[in-house]
């Protein structure tokens, strides 16, 4: 799952994004509402959790203009405002929980399980992309019919590629830690294992990867 984090308060963002990426999950941290709401326009996301307290574009805003873009997306505001007035304002324009700060990671992750199990957004629990297929509840692949093996990494990593779609996934949604290769190192790894069936990870300079099937698959 490809999870939106508008923080901007450093320590709880590295708690969050480790925890989260610790579970397979793919995080993209935005500390800036602005930037947020751009990327959320050019890019699709699985969940957004959003601070109110943003520099740029105040967190209920960018809320707002989520759901006048009618994008269906999940979201969870976080934030230290834990009036009833405030939970209600948030709620009103469309944020689907609200989680006053502090909380435990273990609350939040399950608020999010069961944000996604009301049923009201499509949780999609297997992807298919050409010969390539992954069982997410499985944490199975297979290429061609036949099983594939992978580390948690090399799984994360062809997750976020095939849930994307044929669309370039910004490196850093992909980067797990501060090690500036990591990404190129599991990329050159993965590559030669799905080039015979006729998939390919092609580099978009400066700014990620994507996923591309053969023209004659």
């Amino acid at each position: 799952m490809i999870v939106l984090l508008v923080e901007d308060d450093p320590d709880l963002s590295d708690g969050i994004c480790r925890f989260l990426r610790g579970q397979g999950d793919t995080v993209i941290h935005e500390n800036d509402g602005m930037r947020a709401d751009a990327l959320l326009q050019s890019q699709t996301v699985d969940f957004a959790l959003v601070d109110v307290g943003l520099p740029g574009l105040g967190g209920y805003e960018l809320v707002r203009r989520i759901r006048s873009r009618k994008q269906p997306i999940p979201v969870i505001i976080i934030t230290a405002r834990d009036a009833l007035d405030d939970r209600i304002y948030g709620l009103d324009l469309g944020a689907d929980d609200y989680l006053p700060k502090p909380f435990q990671l273990a609350e939040l992750t399950a608020r999010m399980r069961a944000v996604l199990r009301r049923g009201h957004y499509s949780t999609v629990r297997s992807i298919v992309f050409g010969p390539l297929s992954l069982d997410l509840d499985g944490r199975l692949a297979e290429l061609d019919g036949a099983a594939l093996s992978l580390t948690a990494r090399e799984w994360t990593l062809l997750e976020a590629l095939a849930e994307a779609d044929g669309r370039t996934v910004p490196k850093e949604a992909l980067q797990a830690d501060a090690s500036g290769n990591a990404v190129e190192v599991y990329i050159s790894r993965l590559r030669p294992r799905l080039e015979h069936a006729g998939l390919k990870i092609r580099t978009v300079r400066g700014f990620g990867y994507r996923l591309e099937l053969a023209p004659e698959r």
